[in-house]
């Protein structure tokens, strides 16, 4: 072992014994004072500065991360707040026909979404031809690539397939990045897309997602067979 590999090794030492006594320098303040730290950038500093700084950079991290979580929960309140009113909006229509038409304007205003698309899987009376609406027959071949979210339930968020946002956007796929996909079983999709490819991520929460889909099925469930 050369005299290199004999300071390497004494240096770790030196630094785990410190570790073990975080308040050996307080005794030796002149020690503290002398020893100086190299910085990525510039040049070196005192140890009681280089302190500083790490002081300073986690309490800008804390801070920043302090913003995201009041952010986040002001967003979260909001989409509770959101939901809430289009749970009881749902509940005060008399006809599953208003009822879906609720349900899309609730998305359409409230929700961030650029395009909002509602895929039922049997006729409702009293429902006009509009862009946002589609009636499907379950066993239509246009809702293949959907079978297993319609039957897992299970919300969708991000970039969907090519062919997925064709049946859901028409002529208008093209211009969706990103999409929150509420499946249905028994009645159908509920979709929002966004131009913005990070609009809608996998990952992100679908809580309020699952609410909103819950209360729309059992506002619809009000109806019989619509």
């Amino acid at each position: 072992m050369d005299m290199y590999d004999k300071e390497k090794i004494g240096a770790h030492e030196i630094a785990a014994w410190l570790r073990r006594h975080p308040t050996f320098l307080q005794q030796f303040p002149d020690l503290a004072i002398s020893l100086v730290v190299p910085r990525e950038q510039g040049p070196a500093a005192s140890l009681a500065g280089y302190q500083l700084e790490i002081l300073r950079d986690k309490n800008r991290e804390l801070n920043r991360r302090l913003h995201e979580l009041f952010a986040n929960a002001q967003e979260n309140e909001r989409l509770a707040v959101r939901t809430h009113q289009l749970t009881l909006a749902l509940m005060k229509q008399t006809a599953a026909a208003d009822t879906v038409r609720a349900m899309a304007a609730s998305l359409e205003e409230d929700f961030d979404g650029d395009l909002v698309r509602l895929v039922l899987l049997a006729p409702v009376a009293g429902l006009d031809a509009a862009e946002w609406l589609q009636t499907l027959d379950q066993a239509d071949p246009r809702l293949a690539p959907f079978r297993d979210c319609l039957k897992s339930g299970e919300p969708i968020c991000g970039r969907l397939q090519p062919e997925k946002n064709v049946v859901l956007y028409g002529d208008r796929a093209e211009d969706v990045q990103s999409s929150a996909l509420l499946p249905l079983p028994g009645l159908g999709l509920i979709a929002v897309g966004s131009r913005d490819g990070n609009r809608f991520y996998p990952g992100m929460g679908t809580l309020f997602l699952r609410m909103m889909g819950e209360a729309f099925a059992a506002a619809m469930g009000r109806f019989g067979d619509r």
